[in-house]
């Protein structure tokens, strides 16, 4: 588990030094037409991560089992 946690606070920091050296134009290239940008996959973590700590919330509150709603 410590490894875990080691790896979380090693992104934890890596992302936003690494981010704060990209200009404006690499954070929102698309490498092709349908492909995300940097700051779009960024972005769509973000939003991911939001609404599954919302979910492990209500968890474990909820009657079992859980249904996870889309």
């Amino acid at each position: 588990m410590k490894n875990v946690i080691d790896g979380i606070n090693h992104w934890i920091c890596f992302i936003p030094e690494e981010f704060n050296r990209m200009t404006v134009k690499e954070l929102n290239h698309r490498p092709m037409p349908h492909k995300w940008s940097k700051k779009e996959i960024l972005g769509h973590l973000c939003d991911s991560a939001l609404n599954n700590m919302n979910r492990f919330i209500k968890i474990q509150y909820e009657e079992q089992p859980y249904v996870i709603q889309s």
